[in-house]
């Protein structure tokens, strides 16, 4: 990539390389407030600016390339960035719109967006296809948040409706810590898209060294453990990386992050049929996380073409959130979306994608 984007800066980093500094503000209000495509449109610049910045800067630092949409209005995007790669991005409308029996609005459709932050990824999960594709390179902090701007900007999504924010679509979020840093503080900046860094989660597969790494940064984002097993000996068959970071060293950093007092630990649990589904799972699960204030959120495992494992039974995902609860762990099951599109992560790439 010759040029780098204006979206890879911050706002403070801006005012430091236009001058004027208030330039920056303004620049800031075109790109996030007001989502131009060029800086063409940035009327209140000066021209020479405007051509300085054209001749050095690329604006929108990705394209769409396909797009699919399920019946249940969640979005599968597929982007394209200047160098030819391919990530995906989802869009998930959590709640709808609500009304009053006068008609008037309660609340507004809520929604949340999943975001990559590398092409391919490093961790090559088992049941994961984006790691078979291998890991290519780390995206750039202007390649991350410009994901949350084309989504918002292709779905209408006003300026100033807050979106939630996950780290968890292609690529693992601490191997690229330096850029998701800055892409948090991009997307945070009040001038910016205002996403405060409570509505941002960070979910990693549980790199232990830097999720105290990430916590000494006290950014403010939350946390989600990739957890999907309760020993050593699964866990390593579902995600090789437990052989460098096992589940005890992932417990002890979690339990030094700091974690707002409204707030918990999420742990992702993805539950697959006839491995991990069983009530001594959950068992062994309550056990591991005591004296954490955690929440669980179990996820059915979404079967794609050449997978070894199955979908869960229902009652047996019941019986499991049943018993987490009973004996005091928080539990939630993960509404699934985007079962009639390529809704597991690297599915759409894997079939439009490089």
């Amino acid at each position: 990539m010759s040029k780098s984007s204006i979206l890879d800066y911050t706002k403070d980093e801006l005012s430091k390389i236009i001058k004027p500094s208030f330039r920056a503000k303004q620049l800031y209000e075109w790109v996030y407030k007001k989502y131009v495509n060029s800086f063409d449109e940035m009327k209140n610049l000066p021209l020479e600016l405007r051509e300085e910045l054209k001749n050095n800067y690329n604006l929108i630092p990705l394209k769409s390339a396909y797009i699919e949409k399920s019946k249940d209005g969640s979005k599968k995007y597929l982007f394209m960035l200047e160098d030819g790669k391919t990530v995906e991005s989802v869009l998930l409308p959590m709640k709808k719109e609500k009304y009053d029996d006068d008609g008037n609005l309660i609340h507004q459709t809520r929604y949340t967006i999943c975001i990559s932050s590398q092409v391919g990824c490093k961790i090559g999960c088992s049941f994961c296809l984006t790691g078979k594709s291998g890991f290519l390179r780390n995206l750039t902090p202007g390649e991350i948040t410009s994901q949350v701007l084309m989504i918002k900007k292709d779905n209408n999504i006003a300026e100033n409706r807050r979106v939630n924010i996950v780290f968890m679509g292609m690529g693992e979020p601490l191997d690229n810590l330096e850029n998701v840093k800055k892409a948090v503080e991009i997307f945070s900046d009040p001038l910016g898209l205002a996403i405060s860094p409570r509505r941002q989660t960070i979910s990693t597969s549980g790199l232990s060294s830097q999720i105290k790494k990430l916590g000494e940064m006290n950014l403010g984002v939350l946390l989600a453990i990739s957890l999907h097993a309760v020993d050593d000996e699964l866990r390593e068959q579902l995600m090789p990386i437990n052989k460098a970071y096992n589940i005890e060293s992932i417990i002890n950093a979690v339990k030094e992050f700091p974690v707002d007092a409204r707030k918990r630990v999420m742990f992702e649990y993805l539950v697959i049929k006839d491995l991990n589904d069983d009530i001594k799972s959950a068992k062994k699960l309550v056990k591991l996380l005591h004296g954490i204030k955690a929440k669980v959120n179990l996820i059915f495992f979404n079967p794609h073409e050449g997978s070894e494992y199955k979908r869960p039974e229902v009652k047996d995902v019941l019986g499991f959130q049943d018993y987490l609860i009973k004996h005091g762990v928080l539990c939630t099951i993960r509404e699934s979306k985007g079962l009639d599109i390529s809704a597991a992560c690297g599915q759409l790439k894997d079939r439009k994608g490089k």
